[in-house]
């Protein structure tokens, strides 16, 4: 409720009113374009294979870049790779930036040092995709792009003319498409509510969530459809208060007088959070899972398949109905890679560097190494239990959804409830601090009046005695 209160008061407040619907414009934009078919591409020949409706095994293998395509990857659209090479190129770049001094090195800096990660991240992103971008449009010209639905180049051709020229078309058209979704997502963060690249990514996953919705309610009719909801509820409500729970380390800053100024002596807290690697960990682990059934779809022969490929078939799917080779691995894979991602993002010993530096301390603890090693103790003992709750979470729904009978219709799994949540968390503290910073803002904005003496208590002028001569530290 207090929620809506915000965003209720966000509409009533005009600078908030344009930033919300600039946004809103722009996520407009951004789903036409995820509808708007490639030029040289039949669009009745997409609706006939992608199989969406019948589950099709094109839709498994796609799943992870189709959440993040808000379904356009399967239908061949202009915005098709989606924010899919910006997620990728920011994990990669965040990854060097632990193992190239060059980058650790920008990363310590200020802003400047920020904004040249940032541009390489522009760059890599645009290699990423015309490199994604090349290898879909062959799949869609040689057929292979929706395996097991019978469509190839001949029978049912998604480029009816695959010439050079329309081809290089389709690869310049798709790589524009990334360039410009990484565009929108800046004038977001610069000119919307912030955190452009996720409002991007929200707006993909609940394109698909509610598309999924519709297939259920068109197969299974409202009965299924009231039970999956109230799933997808029951697990939104529990991600809510997991994704706000955090361990708070107090932290006390000593007193130190410069001039007539005395700065420090607050007590803060670090929060550290139950889920601190995110989602991230639960794209890792299915990247890596769907891996082996792209390389038996791509390289086995369907009318032959061989040992290889027909237990890949049989165990590596989501499914209750054989052994769970499938889950133990994703289970498996989830917790290896929240704790790895974990120690990457949280380095223990340069946050206690970092409070030894501005002169604080943990209550009880001597600054330097004992700090660093309190603060391992903590992110390990929270790790291990962000990392259940991760994998329970992104397999409790594929294996509700499995045992009630949907799963060829309902494919997303915790990971869009993870990004929904989360994203959805963020924004709404992105407009409350924007109302915060307006009330504050009118409550020193002085009402016009009778002028009074200069220096004289409560002036805005930098003067002893007003207000601008406070410091908050």
């Amino acid at each position: 409720m207090a929620h809506l209160t915000s965003l209720a008061r966000a509409f009533r407040t005009p600078d908030l009113r344009k930033k919300l619907l600039f946004t809103l414009g722009i996520i407009v934009v951004f789903r036409f374009g995820s509808t708007l078919p490639l030029p040289g591409i039949s669009a009745p020949n997409v609706r006939y294979c992608s199989g969406l409706e019948s589950g099709s095994a094109a839709v498994n293998i796609y799943a992870v870049l189709n959440l993040f395509s808000g379904n356009s990857l399967l239908h061949v659209t202009v915005f098709a790779l989606s924010i899919t090479p910006y997620i990728t190129a920011s994990i990669i770049v965040q990854l060097l930036t632990q193992v190239v001094p060059r980058l650790q090195a920008l990363k310590d800096q200020d802003r400047a040092g920020q904004a040249k990660i940032t541009q390489y991240t522009r760059y890599l992103t645009v290699l990423l995709a015309v490199i994604e971008s090349v290898g879909y449009v062959e799949l869609a010209r040689s057929g292979n792009l929706f395996p097991g639905t019978g469509c190839s180049a001949v029978s049912h051709p998604l480029i009816p003319d695959p010439s050079v020229l329309t081809l290089a078309t389709m690869t310049i058209t798709m790589v524009a498409g990334t360039a410009v979704i990484m565009w929108m997502g800046e004038l977001i963060t610069d000119r919307g509510i912030g955190n452009g690249m996720s409002v991007m990514i929200f707006t993909s996953v609940l394109a698909g969530v509610f598309g999924e919705l519709e297939q259920v309610y068109l197969v299974r009719g409202i009965p299924m459809t009231l039970t999956v909801i109230a799933v997808v509820v029951a697990v939104v409500g529990f991600v809510v208060f997991i994704e706000q729970a955090q361990r708070r380390i107090p932290v006390q800053y000593t007193r130190r007088m410069t001039g007539r100024r005395v700065y420090g002596g607050a007590t803060t807290y670090i929060p550290v959070k139950v889920n601190q690697a995110g989602v991230v960990p639960v794209i890792f682990a299915s990247s890596l899972l769907y891996i082996p059934q792209l390389a038996a779809s791509l390289l086995g022969n369907p009318n032959h398949p061989a040992d290889w490929m027909a237990w890949t078939d049989r165990y590596l799917v989501p499914s209750v109905k054989v052994f769970p080779v499938y889950y133990l691995a994703f289970f498996a894979l989830i917790v290896a890679f929240t704790y790895f991602y974990t120690s990457i993002t949280f380095n223990p010993a340069e946050v206690a560097d970092n409070i030894r530096k501005y002169g604080g301390f943990v209550p009880g603890l001597r600054p330097g190494p004992p700090t660093a090693r309190y603060l391992g103790y903590v992110l390990a003992r929270l790790t291990a239990a962000g990392a259940v709750y991760l994998a329970l979470i992104a397999m409790l729904p594929m294996v509700a959804l499995d045992m009630i009978g949907v799963s060829s219709q309902v494919l997303f799994s915790g990971a869009s409830l993870l990004i929904v949540v989360g994203v959805g968390l963020d924004t709404v503290k992105q407009i409350e601090s924007q109302l915060q910073q307006h009330d504050y803002a009118g409550f020193l904005r002085q009402p016009a009046g009778p002028a009074r003496p200069a220096g004289s208590a409560g002036e805005l002028d930098g003067t002893p005695g007003g207000p601008a001569a406070l410091t908050l530290s």
